[in-house]
């Protein structure tokens, strides 16, 4: 089973969609990160929780 790491964001209001999105684009491609769960709130808040795998070096001796 594979185990990922995550990481919270919150994106104000007034954050455009292009902005967003831009901020996803960076994350995904530098930092590996792959989008989990997105909620947008009634008050134009969104909640991001970006996911990414974690892995595990084995020893060899």
């Amino acid at each position: 089973m594979a185990e990922y790491e995550y990481e919270q964001l919150w994106l104000p209001r007034g954050t455009t969609r292009a902005s967003a999105r831009r901020l996803l684009t960076e994350r995904a491609e530098y930092g590996h990160w792959e989008l989990a769960r997105l909620r947008l709130y009634p008050d134009g808040q969104r909640r991001v929780v970006l996911r990414r795998r974690i892995i595990r070096a084995v020893r060899t001796s």
